[in-house]
């Protein structure tokens, strides 16, 4: 009997071992997230740190207009507890793929929700209801960025509230971060005279309301389609009277047009990309749209 104390201290010690160490295992499992598009990636990356795991399906050098989901994709959907997405009928390959994944334990966070939207100028031969709410490409505008932050924070410490002081800290920190990248592109262009250039296709109108600048036209109209010969007329034309200087292509569109209207007009091309990934040096957010000011304001002088 002298001895019973001792095994019940033992297995007591045993018993908070036990304890601690299911809790550590439980804190240790990460959400898994999946988004749209390489930006949104960065954004969970942000705020969720090691809380989350997350991919993005795009990786910066397709087209989210023209997309087309691969298996693989299916099976992230399906193992996954989030999947972030724009909305406003940009990705409209996302809607088919959550319902193929079948997970009903699958939070979808539409971060486009409550932002004030630009006019859409680009049509889709879909005719899809949410494109006519307004232009989808919101992110490119820091301050709209911001609202689209807020939505994932929300989500992750709806799931997670004990990570909710670590989710909120960390958009606090990326907040700045941000704040200094849009002060940043602001001193680039602010000395800039003409601020008139033509667009490839309509991504642009958020950063060019934000840091001022003025989109005199864009040389694709419709998704996935090639300009006519008319409209291409039409812009070399503009570009002339209005001594409009640069010229805006992508990486994930072709370039044959926008090289050729720039040779016809002299008007300088330049590459931006409207998602991380899509050039070299343009792996996060903040990398992309430093990138695409520094270009933008070099081209300008």
């Amino acid at each position: 009997m002298r001895y019973l104390p001792r095994y019940l201290m033992l297995i007591t010690l045993v018993l908070i071992l036990l304890t601690t160490s299911a809790a550590e295992v439980f804190a240790a499992q990460k959400i898994k997230v999946v988004t749209t598009l390489t930006f949104l990636e960065d954004f969970v990356k942000n705020v969720g740190g090691n809380r989350v795991e997350v991919k993005s399906l795009l990786t910066g050098l397709e087209s989210e207009h023209t997309y087309t989901p691969k298996p693989s994709d299916i099976a992230s959907v399906r193992e996954a507890r989030v999947l972030v997405k724009i909305g406003l009928g940009l990705e409209i390959w996302v809607d088919s793929l959550i319902k193929n994944a079948s997970n009903n334990n699958l939070t979808v966070v539409t971060t486009s929700t409550g932002i004030p939207l630009l006019r859409s100028e680009e049509r889709d031969s879909h005719d899809h209801d949410e494109r006519s709410a307004g232009n989808p490409h919101i992110w490119l505008d820091p301050e709209r960025a911001k609202v689209m932050i807020r939505h994932i924070t929300d989500a992750l410490i709806k799931i997670d509230p004990a990570g909710r002081k670590v989710y909120l800290v960390n958009q606090s920190e990326y907040f700045k971060k941000i704040d200094t990248m849009r002060i940043n592109i602001e001193k680039k262009l602010r000395a800039v005279p003409n601020r008139k250039i033509i667009t490839h296709h309509p991504a642009w109108p958020y950063f060019a309301q934000r840091f001022k600048l003025q989109i005199a036209d864009n040389i694709q109209t419709q998704v996935g389609s090639e300009p006519s010969a008319k409209h291409v007329a039409a812009l070399i034309n503009k570009i002339r009277q209005e001594n409009i200087r640069v010229i805006v292509s992508e990486p994930q569109l072709n370039p044959k047009i926008p090289k050729a209207i720039s040779e016809e007009t002299k008007a300088k091309l330049i590459v931006l990309t409207p998602v991380p990934g899509g050039l070299p040096g343009t792996g996060t957010y903040i990398d992309m749209m430093e990138y695409n000011g520094e270009q933008l304001a070099t081209g300008l002088k």
